[in-house]
C-alpha cells in the first residue's frame, strides 16, 4: 500500500471531525475529550489531539490516528478506511482493491438476505395485494414499504424453507437460526418487518398478523448466534448518521413507532424492541449523542419504562429529556391522529428528565396529608441533589419554598445533607485500575522514544550517540523511527502510525508510551541525562549477564577474562 497516498488522505481529514461524528467530544484546553468507545467507559477518558492528529485513551490505552480509529470503531479494514476517507475528501482511490472479508456467519446473513428479498417479492406480487391494502390503509406508504424492506410470508408452510434448501442451506441450520421450525416455515401469512444489526444486516424478523385470527399479533425471531436483542437497537444503522447531523437521539419502544416517525421525516430514532435496556445498548446509545429524548408510550407501562430507562441513562452523564405522550398514545398512534406539526411541537417542548420525575411524583401525592406532603418534598430535594447545575438546584428549591411556604434555608440544609452523601463524580479520567509500575530506567527510555516522536533533532542525536536500548521492542521502535525519518525527512506521529499499522508489537508498545505522562520537548543537556540513565541500565544488565556466565565457566583463564570485562564496565571503560 502506498504510504504517500495514505498520508495525503490523512492530511486532508481532521481526526476531531471524524471522531466527533461518532462520539460526542468536548473541547478542554487544546485537546478534545470524549467517552472512550473501546472499553466500558463512564467518564470522558479519551483525548483527541487536533495538533498531533491522534487519539489516546488514558484508561484502556487505545491509541492511534484516524485510520486506526475507524478500523476499530467501524470494524473496517485498512483498505476500506482509505477508500472511505479518500471518497470523503475527493481523492481518487480507484487503485485500491478491496477483497471481500469472510466470517463464519456469512452463510447465515445470506440466508436472511434471501428471505428478505423473498418476502418483499411476495408483497409486491399479486398474492400480496390484500396485505399491501392493509398496510396502505394504516398509512404505511409504498415509500415506507421500500425504505424498511417490508415483506409478506405466505400461508403455504414450506415455501421459504424449500427455496433455501434448494440453494444448499441445511434444514438443521434453518431451524437453528429461526427461519424454519420442525423443517417448516416459521412465518405464515404475516407482514414481515426485517430486524437489523448495527451495521445494517438483516438478522431477524417480526411478523405481524393482518387478518382476524387467534394468533399472537407479533411473532419475533428467537435469539440466535447473529440475533441477540440485548445487543441491538432497531434502526441504529440509519439513525447513527441522522443523530450526528441533528446531535440528538430519540428512543422509542417499538419498530412501528420508528417507521411512523420516519414517515414525517424524523429519522434520528431507535427502538428497544420490547427489551429492558442493557449495558451493551447503553454503550451503543452513548456513541450516537449525549442528548437523549425518551419518547415511549404514554400508558402506565410506558411511564414506568421512561422512569427506569431515564435513571439508567442519567448515571452515564447524558442530557436526557422526555417527550411525554398522553395516555394511552404511542408515537405511532399519536402521529397518525395528530400529524407531523403537533408531534414536532411536542418534540420542541420535551422537558428535562428530572422535571418529568417531579411531575410523576406529584401525581401520586395526597396534599391533604402532611405526612405525604413532607415525603414528597424530601423526595424532590433528593432528586434535585442529583442535578449537577447549582443554579438549577437553587431554582427548584425556591419554587418549593414558595409553593409550600417553607423557609428556603430549611430546604437548603436538607439539600446539603444529600449533597454530602452524594458519590464523588470523577469528571475527566478513570485511571487504569492496576497501572503498570515502571522503574526509573523504563521511564527514561520510554521518555526518549516519546521525545523522538515529537522532535526531529532528537532522532538525529539518538543515532549519532549510537544509543542501544535493552529491550527488543524498544530497539525495533527506535530503528523504525530512524528509518521513517530518513525516508520522509520529518517525523509526524499520525503518519508514523500509518507506517507501522501492520507492525502490531510496535503499535502496542507505542500505545503504552503515548498514554503515559511524558514531556514533549527538552534541551540537549537534559536529553543526555536520559541517555546516561539508559546506558547505566544497559551496563548493569551486561554485568549481571557476565556474572552469571562466570559462575558457569569452569576454565580459570576464561573466568579471568570475564572478571576483567566486568571490571572495565564498572570503571566505565568501553
Amino acid at each position: 500500500m502506498n504510504n504517500e497516498l495514505a498520508n495525503t488522505i490523512r492530511s486532508k481529514v481532521d481526526i476531531v471531525d471524524i471522531i466527533g461524528e461518532r462520539i460526542p467530544l468536548v473541547a478542554r484546553g487544546k485537546n478534545f475529550f470524549g467517552v472512550c468507545p473501546f472499553h466500558d467507559d463512564t467518564n470522558p477518558s479519551m483525548s483527541v489531539s487536533r495538533e498531533k492528529q491522534i487519539y489516546t485513551c488514558f484508561s484502556c490505552h487505545a491509541t492511534g490516528n484516524v485510520f486506526t480509529f475507524l478500523m476499530d470503531y467501524e470494524h473496517m479494514d485498512y483498505k476500506q478506511v482509505l477508500k472511505y476517507l479518500g471518497d470523503k475528501v475527493g481523492i481518487n482511490t480507484n487503485g485500491i482493491h478491496i477483497s471481500k472479508k469472510t466470517t463464519k456467519y456469512d452463510k447465515l446473513y445470506e440466508a436472511y438476505l434471501l428471505a428478505t428479498k423473498y418476502y418483499q417479492n411476495n408483497l409486491n406480487s399479486t398474492i400480496g395485494k390484500e396485505a399491501k391494502k392493509y398496510l396502505l390503509k394504516r398509512n404505511i406508504t409504498e415509500e415506507l414499504i421500500k425504505e424498511f424492506e417490508i415483506g409478506l410470508s405466505l400461508s403455504k408452510k414450506d415455501d421459504l424453507t424449500n427455496l433455501l434448501t434448494s440453494k444448499n442451506y441445511e434444514l438443521i441450520t434453518l431451524n437453528r437460526i429461526g427461519l424454519s421450525s420442525d423443517n417448516h416455515d416459521i412465518y405464515n401469512d404475516r407482514i414481515m418487518f426485517p430486524l437489523y444489526d448495527i451495521s445494517g444486516k438483516v438478522v431477524g424478523f417480526s411478523g405481524r398478523i393482518y387478518k382476524d385470527n387467534n394468533q399472537n399479533k407479533y411473532l419475533n425471531t428467537k435469539e440466535t448466534e447473529i440475533f441477540k436483542k440485548g445487543e441491538l437497537l432497531y434502526h441504529y444503522h440509519i439513525a447513527k448518521e441522522e443523530c450526528r447531523q441533528k446531535k440528538s437521539i430519540i428512543i422509542m419502544e417499538g419498530f412501528m413507532d420508528v417507521i411512523r416517525a420516519s414517515s414525517i421525516g424524523i429519522r434520528n430514532t431507535i427502538a428497544l424492541m420490547g427489551t429492558a435496556l442493557t449495558k451493551q445498548q447503553i454503550n451503543l446509545i452513548k456513541r450516537l449523542s449525549k442528548k437523549i429524548i425518551l419518547c415511549l408510550d404514554g400508558d402506565d407501562p410506558g411511564v414506568h419504562a421512561t422512569l427506569s430507562i431515564g435513571e439508567m441513562l442519567s448515571e452515564e452523564d447524558l442530557e436526557i429529556k422526555v417527550l411525554a405522550l398522553p395516555n394511552p398514545e404511542d408515537p405511532d398512534s399519536f402521529i397518525l391522529k395528530n400529524g407531523k406539526e403537533k408531534f414536532n411541537n411536542l418534540l420542541e417542548q420535551a422537558i428535562k428528565f428530572s422535571d418529568f420525575k417531579m411531575q410523576k411524583l406529584k401525581e401520586k401525592v395526597d396534599f391533604r396529608s402532611d405526612e405525604e406532603k413532607a415525603e414528597y418534598i424530601n423526595k424532590v430535594i433528593e432528586e434535585t441533589s442529583k442535578i449537577n447545575d447549582e443554579i438549577e438546584r437553587e431554582v427548584v428549591l425556591k419554587r418549593l419554598a414558595k409553593e409550600f411556604d417553607i423557609r428556603y434555608n430549611t430546604l437548603e440544609m436538607r439539600m446539603n445533607s444529600y449533597l454530602r452523601n452524594k458519590p464523588k463524580n470523577e469528571k475527566i479520567f478513570i485511571q487504569k485500575k492496576n497501572p503498570e509500575k515502571k522503574d526509573k530506567y523504563r521511564k527514561a527510555y520510554e521518555q526518549i522514544i516519546y521525545f523522538m516522536l515529537n522532535n526531529d533533532w532528537i532522532i538525529t542525536q539518538v543515532e549519532k550517540e549510537n544509543l542501544i536500548f535493552p529491550d527488543e521492542k524498544l530497539r525495533r521502535t527506535c530503528n523504525e523511527i530512524i528509518y521513517y525519518y530518513k525516508q520522509y525527512g520529518k517525523i509526524n506521529i499520525a503518519d508514523f502510525y500509518t507506517y507501522i499499522q501492520d507492525k502490531e508489537p510496535i503499535r502496542e508498545f507505542l500505545n503504552n508510551v503515548l498514554a503515559g505522562d511524558y514531556l514533549e520537548t527538552t534541551n540537549k543537556e537534559e536529553l543526555f541525562e536520559y541517555f546516561e540513565v539508559t546506558r547505566d541500565y544497559c551496563k548493569k544488565q551486561e554485568i549481571k549477564r557476565l556474572t552469571n556466565l562466570m559462575k558457569k565457566e569452569v576454565d580459570p583463564l576464561e573466568q579471568a577474562k570475564i572478571v576483567e570485562k566486568i571490571r572495565k564496565l564498572r570503571l566505565g571503560d568501553k
